[in-house]
């Protein structure tokens, strides 16, 4: 991503429209790395060498996105674009950070299911398997030792763990129990809920920055259009769909289920994946445990947000389950629907807080909110990880899939002592599924 970085003594003027979209346009093929190398990428180049925003600017709106449900680099994209060039910034900035995912996603998707009965692509989603169950328990262990500093939030992340493993409470249960804990230690006991700065300071000498537009102040009349107008949209194709396909089909079905799912995804895709692997796989039935982890095996491969795996439920739990229609138009209906419902309601929210933004540091409280359902994260993510486990290593009761347990075993150690990347990491694990499938 090319482009010349502005005199250091000099502001440098707003972006036109066109260069901005360019931008987001870039950014969204080559955003991998998880949320953290994503916010990295905009950090360095919008704060550091392009100078569109300041670095407080920018802390402020990443602390403000990581109150919301949702991807939080996703939603910082479309803050900054909405911040730049108002809604239509925002728009662009968000959907252009999504829009490569989706098609290269849709792809893969299709591999999955025509070609699954092809020996060496047989083997590339088997090896997928293992290098899933390292890259979560890896989550596991960066996530809690960033986030469990005091015993509160280690007891915090060994009750949100036991409730969902042992209890089987939904995680849309323990999203508002941990807010609730945070919200009330954060008043009484702030030492042991602290709030800290978020992702704390990026680092980047002051120098001056774009002279930003003035925004307009928070009214009832904006939320009440800003609302209106996504409430609309969002629902109309869900609705849309339970008129034209039927109100049991399971288009309108994904569209209120992801819904919902997208209230609730606090702590990004590893934190919302046992909810929707409890309900997709246990209560609807619509996929099965090894499907679901090679959709989080592919989404990892592509740009854009984790929480992109969804896409690929909705698209296999369509194809598995279409009705009258052919399963490819099925399939891709069911993964538009899931997309569209996953990341709409984000617009939403970060539309209606924009203007709040900047006054974020003046609450600590919220920050104490958060922490807490950080620190809840950490255990329905430990949850995730051993689900995944055993439904990977004991694929017929009674029986050990070896190749699983040691390729997993060694990606692990890869990436945690030897500090290999996700991308290396996978491929090599993919590659290994093959040469094995091919072996047998």
């Amino acid at each position: 991503m090319s482009h010349d970085a502005p005199s250091a003594s000099v502001a440098p003027p707003l972006p036109g429209f066109g260069e901005a979209l360019r931008f987001w346009w870039r950014l969204g093929w080559i955003s991998f790395g998880g949320p953290a190398g994503q916010i990295a990428i905009m950090h360095r180049e919008i704060v550091e060498r392009r100078r569109w925003l300041s670095e407080d600017h920018f802390l402020h709106a990443l602390n403000f996105c990581m109150l919301l449900p949702g991807p939080e680099a996703q939603q910082l994209a479309t803050y900054l674009g909405w911040r730049l060039h108002g809604a239509r910034g925002g728009i662009a900035a968000g959907v252009l950070f999504v829009l490569p995912s989706v098609f290269i996603l849709l792809g893969l998707s299709w591999l999955y299911m025509a070609g699954g009965d092809i020996v060496w692509i047989a083997g590339l989603f088997y090896g997928l398997i293992p290098a899933v169950i390292a890259i979560v328990a890896s989550a596991v262990k960066r996530i809690g030792s960033k986030a469990l500093k005091t015993r509160s939030l280690w007891t915090v992340a060994v009750l949100a763990f036991i409730a969902i493993f042992v209890f089987k409470i939904s995680f849309v249960l323990i999203v508002p129990a941990a807010a609730l804990t945070g919200y009330l230690g954060g008043r009484w006991f702030p030492k042991q809920f602290p709030g800290g700065k978020g992702h704390g300071k990026l680092g980047v000498e002051d120098a001056p920055c774009v002279v930003l537009p003035s925004v307009g102040r928070a009214s009832l009349r904006r939320t009440v259009l800003i609302s209106s107008i996504c409430l609309t949209l969002w629902w109309l194709p869900v609705i849309g769909a339970g008129i034209l396909l039927g109100w049991e089909g399971i288009h309108f079905q994904q569209g209120l289920f992801f819904s919902k799912a997208a209230l609730v995804t606090f702590g990004g895709a590893y934190a919302v994946l046992p909810y929707v692997s409890q309900m997709a796989v246990g209560h609807f039935g619509w996929l099965g445990q090894r499907q679901m982890m090679a959709g989080l095996g592919l989404a990892e491969t592509t740009p854009g947000p984790l929480i992109m795996v969804l896409q690929f439920v909705g698209f296999v739990a369509a194809w598995q389950n279409p009705g009258d229609l052919p399963p490819l138009a099925a399939a891709t209906l069911g993964a538009l629907i899931t997309t569209w419902v996953t990341f709409l309601p984000c617009f939403l929210f970060v539309f209606l807080g924009a203007p709040y933004v900047q006054g974020l540091h003046e609450r600590p409280v919220l920050a104490s909110t958060l922490t807490a359902i950080t620190a809840a994260v950490v255990g329905v993510i430990l949850n995730l990880a051993i689900w995944f486990a055993w439904h990977a290593l004991r694929p017929v009761e009674g029986s050990c899939d070896y190749f699983v347990a040691v390729v997993a075993a060694g990606a692990w150690l890869a990436m945690e002592r030897f500090k290999v990347g996700v991308i290396p990491v996978l491929a090599a694990c993919a590659l290994l599924g093959v040469v094995w499938k091919l072996a047998l």
